[in-house]
């Protein structure tokens, strides 16, 4: 998998992006508040999400990654796809998102494109627990400060948050365990060996 692109912004869409990266152009999807940091002819990091279908293979991008690592929560709702997710993250910022999710505001919620009553009621009974470091402080008071830049820690903490562990009780096992160079499959087994749950 694709972790991040770095290049320069050869073409602006409207709801896309061409990244040239050593003479070969990206198609990268992207949500507004990515598209207003870019500027053609200019450089970019974009970090990415690979979706693999039958039919397509498409790249998502992010300017950051807080917004890339809310749009891996988001496809693991049920029933939220790549492409709603990142019209929800083209219509809300991060913080009113989680902020919407945590204190279950769903009227909110079904104001977004692709979001019905039944959806929004997934979205919070799915990630309320879970968006702690998406949403700035955990349930403690404190920023886990987990690097989800590393690829491979990123997928680690998407699928043990998918799992069903809050955001609380992984940010300090990854910590404490993950190290640079470690394969996805050897974090998770470190952290849940560490929660003593292997």
């Amino acid at each position: 998998m694709i972790g991040y692109l770095r290049g320069k912004v050869a073409c602006l869409y409207a709801d896309s992006c061409l990244l040239d990266v050593h003479g070969v152009g990206y198609r990268l999807f992207i949500a507004g508040a990515t598209r207003q940091k870019l500027r053609r002819g200019e450089d970019a990091q974009l970090f990415t999400y690979m979706s693999v279908r039958e039919d397509a293979i498409l790249l998502y991008g992010f300017a950051t990654e807080e917004e890339h690592d809310l749009f891996l929560q988001l496809i693991a709702v049920s029933g939220i796809g790549p492409k709603v997710a990142l019209g929800i993250l083209s219509s809300i910022t991060v913080e009113s998102l989680c902020r919407a999710i945590q204190q279950k505001q769903s009227s909110v919620l079904t104001k977004l494109p692709g979001i019905g009553k039944k959806s929004a009621e997934r979205l919070i009974l799915e990630l309320k627990d879970k968006l702690a470091f998406a949403g700035g402080e955990s349930e403690d008071g404190l920023v886990p400060n987990i690097e989800i830049g590393e690829e491979a820690t990123a997928e680690a903490v998407a699928a043990l948050l998918s799992l069903g562990y809050a955001q609380a009780e992984i940010a300090p096992a990854i910590r404490r365990e993950a190290r640079k160079g470690m394969t996805t499959e050897a974090i998770i087994k470190a952290v849940l060996q560490s929660l003593g749950r292997a």
